[in-house]
C-alpha cells in the first residue's frame, strides 16, 4: 500500500507531460504547481492560495448552495456569484407586482436584504489525505465523525482516481444568506437560451448576497439579530482588466469530469444518452416556452424551471458536437489498443476487456434509467406523489396542472416508444390499454388524482381520503418499484464492478504513461485551474477575440424579444457615454468591457468562481464555457476549450449606474 501511495503521489506531482492550461488541481498540493504558475505570471505563493495556518484565498471562496461557487468581496460578508446561481432565490422573491427577474432587485440598505430559507454557503476549513487511514481499515464514517467535532463542522471523505486515493474535506456551513442585489434578467440573463454556452457573449451574469452570522461570527439560523459575517479574507478587485495572454486562474468547486473513462462511456454519452435527453428536454421546453409566451405570470412562475431544464439541454448539444469533432471515441479506442498491447503479461492484462464487457451488460439498464429520470420523473404530479406528507404551498407555488399535463403526454409517449417492455410496469401497461391512448390515460390520471392542486390535496386530507388509492400515488409506486428492482439495482451493482475495474485501469494508465501528469477528476471539491486570457479559432478563417463590450449589447438590443430587451437606462448610458470611472478605451472606442475568454479548465460547479489575476485580485466571475468546450468534461482540447467570465468592471458599472447601489462599492477593496 505504501508503494501504491508513493507511485500515485509521484504521478500526481510530475510536471512533465501535462497539456498546456489543462487540469483541476488540489489546493493543498498547489505548491507542486507553483513554479509553473509563476512562469506564466502568478506573483503570489502557494501559502497565499491554500493554508490552514493563516488566512488564504481559499477563505474567500464558498460552495454556494449545492452546486455553484461564490467569492467574498468585502469584510462585511458581501458575496458575488452568478445570476443563474441565485436565480431560484431571485425568482422565489418575485411576483407580478414585484418582478425582480425582469426589473432587478437592489437592497438600498441592510434592512432591505432578503432572507433565503434553505440556502447555505460552505467554507473549506481544511483538506487532508486520508488514504492510509481508509486503506488501513478506518471507515469513512469514522473519519468524518472525528472531523465534524460534534456538529461544529460538516465533512466528507471523497475518493480520487477511482478509489486509489481518499481525501477528507472539512467545511463550515453558514445558513443565513440574504439577497442584496441582482440586475434585471435582460442583463443577468441577456441572450437567454439563445446565447447560453455561446461566444461572443454579452451577459452580466452576477448576483450579490451577504452572509450573516451570530454575534460570535459563527454559523446561525436566520435571525434579525444576526450580523454580517466577518471573513478571514476577501478579494481585492482590480479594475485594470486583462489583455490577451495575461495569466488568470479560477478557484472554485468544479462539479464532475471523467477524463480517464474508456471509449464505452464516451460512446454511450454521444450515441445514446445525449440524443435521448436532448429530445425529451426539447419537448418539455417547447411546452413551457409556449405557455410562458402567452402569460406574464406563467413566465415568472416557470422561469427558474425553464432555465434549469435548458442549461443542461444546450450543454449536451455542444458536448456531442465537440466529441464528434474530436473523434473522442476513436481516439480512446486507439489509446486502448496501445494500452492492451503494453499491458500483455502484466497485472493490467484483461482489465479493458472486462470493462468493455461490463459496459455492454450495463447498456440496457443505463438507457432505461435515463428515460425514467428524464421522462417519468420529469412529471411533477409524480413528484408530488413521492412527497406525500411533506406537500405544502411551496410545492404548488410555481405549478400549472395544464403545463404538467401536456408534459406528461409528451413524456409518456416518448417513453412508450423507446423503453423495452420489461422495464415498463405491468400496472401502467394494463391501464394504458384500458384507456386506449396516452392522451386518454393522462386525462384519467389528472381528472382523478387529488394531488393536482393544493386546494384539492388539502380538501382530500380534510375528508380523510385514502391517498394510497390515488392514481398518481399508485403510478409513482409502480414505477418506483420496477425502477428499483429491475433497473437501478442491477445498474448500481454493475457500476460498482466497473468502478472496481477502473481502480485497476487508473493505476494501469499511470504506469503506462509515467511522464504524464494525472490531475484528479472534478467531484465538487475545491480546485485551482490556471491559464491565460485567450481567443480561439472558431472555424477556418474565423478568429474569436477574447473580449466583448457594451457596443455588442447595443447591437443585439431588441425590445421585441424578452431576452434581448435591455433596460432603457442602459440605452441612455450608451447614448450619453456617461460611464464614470468604468469607461475604458478599447480598439479606439470608449466603452465598457462586458465578458472575456480564458483557457482555464472549468466545468459545472465553477459557475460563480472568481477569475483572478497574477496578483490574486478579482478581475471577473466565471459563468460559462463556449459551446464546443463542453466536451472538456470528457476530452479537454487546449486549442478550443475556453471559459467565459463577466468582466468585473461591467459588474461594478451595473451596480453603480444601473442599480443605483453605489454604496455597496464603498465596502469593497477596489484597485
Amino acid at each position: 500500500m505504501k508503494k501504491l501511495i508513493l507511485t500515485l503521489s509521484i504521478a500526481i506531482l510530475t510536471l512533465s507531460g501535462v497539456r498546456a492550461d489543462e487540469g483541476m488541481w488540489l489546493p493543498m498540493l498547489i505548491g507542486e504547481r507553483i513554479e509553473d504558475m509563476k512562469a506564466k505570471g502568478f506573483e503570489l505563493s502557494a501559502e497565499d492560495i491554500y493554508s490552514v495556518n493563516q488566512a488564504a484565498l481559499k477563505d474567500a471562496i464558498v460552495l454556494f448552495g449545492r452546486g455553484c461557487t461564490g467569492e467574498l468581496v468585502s469584510g462585511e460578508g458581501l458575496l458575488f456569484t452568478n445570476h443563474h446561481c441565485g436565480y431560484g432565490q431571485i425568482q422565489s422573491h418575485s411576483s407580478v407586482e414585484h418582478d425582480y427577474l425582469t426589473n432587478g432587485f437592489w437592497a438600498m440598505n441592510r434592512s432591505e436584504e432578503l432572507p433565503n430559507p434553505g440556502l447555505t454557503v460552505s467554507f473549506l476549513v481544511r483538506m487532508e489525505d486520508v488514504t492510509a487511514q481508509i486503506e488501513g481499515g478506518t471507515t469513512a464514517a469514522e473519519v468524518v465523525a472525528a472531523a465534524e467535532e460534534g456538529g461544529k463542522y460538516s465533512a466528507s471523505v471523497e475518493s480520487l482516481y477511482y478509489n486509489n486515493k481518499f481525501y477528507l474535506f472539512v467545511y463550515q456551513v453558514y445558513r443565513d444568506i440574504r439577497l442584496v442585489g441582482a440586475p434585471p434578467s435582460s442583463i443577468g440573463k441577456f441572450g437567454g437560451d439563445t446565447d447560453n454556452w455561446m461566444w461572443p457573449r454579452h451577459t452580466g451574469d452576477f448576483s450579490i448576497f451577504r452572509i450573516y452570522a451570530g454575534k460570535d461570527n459563527e454559523p446561525a439560523d436566520y435571525s434579525p439579530e444576526n450580523v454580517p459575517y466577518q471573513p478571514k479574507r476577501h478579494f481585492a478587485i482590480s479594475t485594470k482588466g486583462a489583455e490577451e495572454g495575461d495569466f488568470t486562474f479560477v478557484y472554485g468547486f468544479p462539479g464532475s469530469t471523467r477524463e480517464y473513462v474508456t471509449s464505452d462511456f464516451v460512446d454511450y454519452t454521444l450515441n445514446h444518452s445525449n440524443p435521448a435527453k436532448i429530445r425529451l428536454r426539447t419537448k418539455r421546453l417547447d411546452i413551457i416556452g409556449e405557455a410562458q409566451s402567452k402569460d406574464v405570470a406563467t413566465r415568472i412562475m416557470y422561469a427558474s424551471k425553464h432555465a434549469g431544464i435548458a442549461n443542461a439541454w444546450k450543454k449536451w448539444q455542444g458536448e456531442s458536437l465537440g466529441l464528434a469533432r474530436r473523434n473522442t471515441v476513436g481516439k480512446k479506442q486507439a489509446y486502448e489498443a496501445r494500452f492492451e498491447e503494453w499491458a500483455a503479461g502484466t497485472e493490467y492484462e484483461g482489465v479493458l476487456a472486462s470493462l468493455h464487457a461490463k459496459y455492454a451488460e450495463l447498456l440496457p439498464y443505463a438507457i432505461s434509467r435515463d428515460y425514467y429520470n428524464e421522462a417519468v420523473y420529469a412529471i411533477e404530479l409524480l413528484g408530488f406523489a413521492g412527497r406525500l406528507g411533506r406537500l405544502s404551498e411551496a410545492n404548488y407555488k410555481d405549478y400549472s396542472p395544464a403545463i404538467d399535463k401536456a408534459i406528461t403526454v409528451a413524456m409518456l409517449s416518448d417513453f412508450g416508444e423507446n423503453v423495452a417492455a420489461e422495464f415498463v410496469p405491468e400496472w401502467y401497461t394494463a391501464r394504458l390499454a384500458e384507456c386506449g391512448s396516452v392522451e386518454a390515460f393522462v386525462e384519467w390520471l389528472y381528472g382523478t388524482s387529488r394531488l393536482t392542486s393544493l386546494e384539492c390535496y388539502e380538501g382530500a386530507k380534510a375528508e380523510g381520503y385514502d391517498f394510497g388509492s390515488d392514481p398518481a400515488v399508485i403510478m409513482r409506486r409502480e414505477f418506483d418499484n420496477l425502477y428499483k428492482e429491475k433497473i437501478n439495482t442491477p445498474y448500481i451493482t454493475l457500476n460498482q464492478e466497473i468502478t472496481e475495474l477502473y481502480k485497476t485501469y487508473m493505476r494501469g494508465q499511470m504506469a503506462f504513461e509515467p511522464e504524464r501528469t494525472f490531475y484528479p477528476d472534478a467531484n465538487l471539491t475545491l480546485r485551482v485551474a490556471y491559464g491565460s486570457v485567450a481567443g480561439y479559432e472558431a472555424a477556418d478563417g474565423v478568429y474569436h477575440l477574447p473580449y466583448t463590450t457594451l457596443d455588442g449589447i447595443i447591437e443585439k438590443d431588441n425590445p421585441e424579444i424578452y431576452d434581448y430587451d435591455i433596460p432603457q437606462s442602459l440605452r441612455e448610458l450608451y447614448a450619453s457615454k456617461e460611464y464614470g470611472r468604468w469607461g475604458v478605451e478599447m480598439n479606439g472606442r470608449y466603452t465598457i468591457p462586458v465578458a472575456f475568454l480564458a483557457k482555464n479548465h472549468t466545468t459545472g460547479g465553477n459557475s460563480g468562481s472568481p477569475i483572478i489575476n497574477g496578483k490574486g485580485e478579482l478581475i471577473g466571475i466565471n459563468f460559462d464555457r463556449t459551446w464546443l468546450s463542453t466536451m472538456s468534461d470528457l476530452d479537454y482540447d487546449p486549442d478550443i476549450c475556453r471559459n467565459i467570465s463577466v468582466d468585473i468592471r461591467y459588474v461594478l458599472f451595473v451596480i453603480d449606474k444601473i442599480g443605483g447601489a453605489g454604496y455597496l462599492l464603498e465596502e469593497m477593496t477596489i484597485n
